[in-house]
């Protein structure tokens, strides 16, 4: 069985407001997407690794994240488009005939654990679709186009998406085209698989797998890794 994971790391990042690409903040002197990429290196399960960037940083990824790390899985660099969705979707097009799981994991959720991806993984083989989320702690309510409340959601049945987010080849694949074809725009991969009537379950993901999106994010990004490193030393 082949497996191939593709990165995500096209986005602007214009609510971080940095000088340097999110993907490419230094974390502890590592950038962001070292991290991400060094999970997959990790896991046993994945083959290879798809890297879709934003047009005009293949090189710099190749030579400043890929080739200072030794990444062995990375296959390509990929250039991204416009929105999330199409750059995954380029990813898609550049797969090999031959793969049969393809793992979507965002470019900036740098704590993924080998563990996790490995059973998102395993649990598609038997199912449309894997996301990892996490229950819904705070009290959820619908609001009406002029602020006030319509309804309070049952948190037991709530959960925080998050990636990576697993698939069969041939059901995201068409996923993707459909979407394309009807012009239609989800908020992630589950959201195409699930218009075509996809079966796609959760897993438990964690609560350190946070998306680096803003200062604050980074903040507690670097609080987690010295929690980290503290207790391997």
């Amino acid at each position: 069985m082949k497996v191939a994971a593709i990165i995500p790391a096209a986005g602007k990042g214009k609510r971080m407001r940095h000088v340097v690409h999110k993907h490419y903040i230094l974390l502890e002197g590592r950038p962001i997407l070292a991290y991400n990429i060094e999970a997959f290196e990790k896991c046993i399960g994945v083959n290879q690794v798809f890297v879709v960037v934003r047009s005009g940083e293949e090189e710099y990824c190749l030579k400043e994240v890929v080739e200072r790390y030794g990444f062995k899985k990375v296959l390509k660099i990929v250039i991204g488009g416009e929105r999330r969705q199409d750059s995954v979707y380029n990813g898609i097009k550049e797969l090999d005939e031959d793969t049969d799981i393809v793992v979507v994991h965002d470019g900036v959720r740098p704590f993924v654990s080998p563990e996790l991806i490995n059973e998102t993984v395993k649990l598609a083989m038997y199912v449309d679709g894997v996301v990892a989320a996490m229950p819904v702690k705070d009290t959820i309510k619908e609001i009406s186009p002029d602020g006030f409340i319509k309804g309070t959601h049952e948190r037991e049945s709530l959960w925080n998406a998050q990636t990576p987010q697993t698939f069969k080849r041939r059901i995201i694949e068409e996923a993707f085209e459909r979407a394309f074809t009807d012009n239609f725009s989800g908020t992630d991969e589950s959201s195409l698989v699930e218009r075509l009537g996809g079966r796609v379950k959760i897993i438990e993901g964690s609560h350190e797998n946070i998306k680096i999106t803003t200062k604050e994010d980074l903040l507690l990004a670097e609080f987690i890794l010295r929690k980290r490193l503290s207790k391997k030393s």
